[in-house]
């Protein structure tokens, strides 16, 4: 095995699942057991699966998926105004441990997602390291509205619907706090956008007194001159009222404009484009409510807010259709992950730079086929789809996977770096590694070009011979001891493959 100066080229060997002690390479078959975790501004759930693979050449295949058990729901504990209760939460999560029959030395790999109005609670990110320390098996993610938007869509089947009609499929995910919009076309997400619209802007207690209200939940009542008052009884034709506003102002959204109300911008992302769509299903809470699943009161809007949508959307939309998963739908994509591994070589430099652990991947569309490559297009093309996972502030790792196309050539090779080095300087900045995958076998001349002949030093992992997507995580390890090789473990989030039937 030979060591340029400053690197080394490993080859990847297989990985190993900590708490088992598995050799991947030993088995043509493995089960993983999964946790997915939804910690929401409304509700908080979990779904336990089990995964089977199979190897296929140097890799595992996903061959079954199969619910384990799914929680109940629990209404989101607040010890106050903007802070989640972390102790109520942590006892609720331990009880469904509990009730599934499940170790948590026994889960493989799993997922903390926070959602919606919860992601930006005073101590999420602390909530969020809390669960995802659990063995450090657990990836956690303050889903965005953005991320939300595409995990809903995924997670509802509306990815895998737009791409068995072969046509735009929209789905709306309204939550307790946040609506996010997904439209989908050829099994992806083409568009999103977000609105502060949700059931639970205003929150009841059991006898109808109002408990909490978020700041958009002021903003609908001041436009209807309705006063909201902690401790005051919230009557019901005022309810309606905000849930008819609430329900006027999706639709101006789904329309494509950017709604407002008492003057202030309801969207929290770019408004939608026109787009020709054929279907609509709806994920999240009050999508129970729509479809007719529940009908108890939570103590919020979800039951009017649905009432009010519908009438809207049946005149709207060409056709409504039931989602593969409603109110769980983020939690069913969290919760489905699977590993692969490769067998082929890869570039680290310096070797103290590993053991990496839950870097998030983006699968740009880079322009790698023409003779030329423009490195400001290659640029563009990775600083847009770190924009659009949220993954732009460089505060964490990003694994960028690639195809590469045409000949390896030096000047290829150099206007693929450098437009990479630049779109990932807010990355570096922070510290982090440049990371790269390919499917090829061009991660070794990637990582050697890195390293000599870029005027800034930066820490170097380019690995080869992988197949990967946008929701992947990747865990690179240290240098095993005896046979000098890397093991590589790519965790991916799995979705319903086949959407429901038509309402």
């Amino acid at each position: 095995m030979s060591e340029p100066a400053g690197g080394r080229i490993f080859y990847a060997n297989r990985g190993r699942f900590s708490s088992s002690g598995r050799a991947l390479s030993e088995e043509d078959q493995i089960t993983v057991i999964t946790v997915g975790i939804d910690v929401g501004s409304s509700t908080s759930h979990l779904v336990f699966s089990r995964i089977t693979m199979e190897r296929l050449d140097s890799r595992y295949v996903v061959a079954s998926r199969e619910t384990l058990f799914e929680s109940s729901i629990l209404l989101t504990p607040y010890s106050a105004e903007d802070t989640i209760d972390a102790g109520a939460l942590g006892n609720f999560i331990s009880s469904q441990y509990r009730a599934a029959g499940l170790d948590p030395d026994k889960i493989d790999t799993g997922a903390l997602i926070l959602t919606g109005v919860a992601a930006g609670r005073t101590n999420a990110r602390r909530i969020g390291d809390l669960f995802a320390r659990e063995a450090g098996k657990m990836v956690a993610v303050s889903a965005g509205d953005s991320l939300e938007a595409v995990m809903a869509a995924h997670g509802s089947g509306a990815v895998a619907r737009s791409l068995k009609e072969n046509a735009a499929v929209m789905n709306i995910d309204i939550g307790g706090g946040t609506t996010k919009i997904a439209i989908c076309a050829q099994g992806k997400v083409i568009a999103r956008t977000a609105l502060d619209v949700g059931s639970r802007l205003v929150s009841l207690d059991d006898s109808g007194r109002i408990v909490r209200v978020e700041r958009a939940g002021r903003l609908f009542a001041a436009e209807l001159g309705i006063e909201l008052r902690i401790g005051h009884v919230l009557p019901s034709e005022d309810a309606r009222a905000i849930a008819e506003l609430m329900a006027d102002r999706l639709m101006e959204a789904l329309r494509g404009s950017s709604p407002a109300a008492a003057n202030t911008a309801l969207l929290r992302l770019d408004p939608l484009p026109a787009a020709r769509v054929v279907c609509v299903t709806l994920s999240g809470g009050v999508a129970e409510y729509f479809y007719g699943r529940e009908s108890a009161s939570f103590g919020d809007l979800g039951a009017v807010l649905a009432s009010a949508l519908r009438d809207r959307l049946e005149r709207w939309a060409p056709r409504v259709e039931l989602p593969s998963h409603g109110i769980r739908a983020t939690v069913i994509g969290a919760s489905q992950y699977t590993t692969q591994v490769s067998g082929t070589t890869i570039y680290v430099s310096p070797l103290e730079i590993l053991p990496l652990r839950n870097v998030p991947v983006i699968a740009p569309e880079l322009p790698l086929d023409p003779v030329l490559i423009d490195s400001r297009q290659i640029r563009e093309a990775i600083e847009g789809a770190l924009a659009r996972l949220e993954l732009n502030t460089g505060e964490t790792p990003v694994a960028i996977f690639f195809s590469w196309r045409g000949s390896a050539t030096f000047a290829r090779i150099d206007a693929f770096c450098r437009g990479a080095a630049d779109a990932l300087s807010g990355v570096l900045a922070h510290g982090h590694p440049i990371v790269l995958v390919n499917d090829g076998d061009v991660g070794g001349l990637i990582g050697i070009h890195f390293h000599e002949e870029m005027p800034a030093q930066h820490p170097v992992v380019s690995i080869d011979g992988l197949e990967l997507r946008e929701f992947d995580y990747i865990d690179v390890g240290s240098m095993l001891d005896l046979s000098g090789a890397v093991p590589v473990v790519i965790k991916s989030l799995l979705f319903p493959a086949q959407p429901a039937g038509k309402l």
